[in-house]
């Protein structure tokens, strides 16, 4: 992600590239996604999108640091009052994307960002790239339960039932915000920093930990 200004105003934005020879694009599915979601409070407003020369381009509102950020900048430590006032607000965030019949799928504390100026207390969700469509928007059918799916989004954070191949669901987004709160509660997560010898061991483990 790049910081921009808009030349006829002067605005900075943040401009958010991708090669437009992408195996697996998702910019264009992401500013779709930020489209249905538009109007809504933590929303962050798309100016553009297009493609330039070898890149799809999604130009947007500039946002402040991440809460990972901010964790990082306070000795990773925030006091209970802070990790409540946050959950308030990040708990609203995922429930106005599910009520827009969305699951987001990467919940961690890189995905929440701080607006800046008069938004500057304002949590802001972002990276819909891997957010997927829970239940038909007219009918409001759930998506069928399937299983072998491969783990999406981030291990530290995923849900149990991500672990497991079991098709992500709204309580996985629910999920993955509990281990976020408790990692800004404690500073790290009992899982952190175990080893193995591939990814695939690396994974299971976690999950044996998040079981045990």
């Amino acid at each position: 992600i790049y910081l921009a200004i808009n030349i006829s105003n002067g605005e900075e934005v943040a401009v958010k590239l991708e090669s437009s020879k992408a195996r697996h694009p998702q910019l264009l599915y992401e500013s779709k996604l930020y489209k249905i979601l538009a109007g809504g409070v933590g929303i962050p407003h798309i100016r553009w999108y297009g493609q330039e020369k070898d890149f799809n381009v999604l130009v947007m509102d500039l946002l402040g640091p991440s809460l990972e950020d901010l964790f990082n900048f306070c000795s990773r430590k925030f006091t209970m009052k802070t990790v409540l006032m946050l959950a308030d607000q990040m708990l609203n965030r995922i429930e106005y994307t599910h009520s827009k019949n969305f699951i987001h799928r990467d919940i961690k504390p890189d995905n929440f960002l701080m607006g800046i100026g008069r938004h500057c207390n304002k949590v802001f969700i972002i990276d819909l790239g891997l957010a997927k469509k829970y239940r038909d928007s007219r009918t409001r059918a759930h998506i069928p339960y399937r299983e072998d799916k491969s783990l999406t989004g981030t291990a530290r954070y995923a849900s149990i039932n991500a672990h497991l191949g079991i098709e992500q669901s709204r309580r996985d987004d629910m999920e993955s915000l509990g281990y976020v709160l408790m990692y800004f509660n404690r500073g790290t997560l009992p899982w952190q920093g175990l080893k193995a010898a591939t990814k695939k061991q690396k994974y299971e483990r976690i999950s044996e930990k998040k079981m045990s």
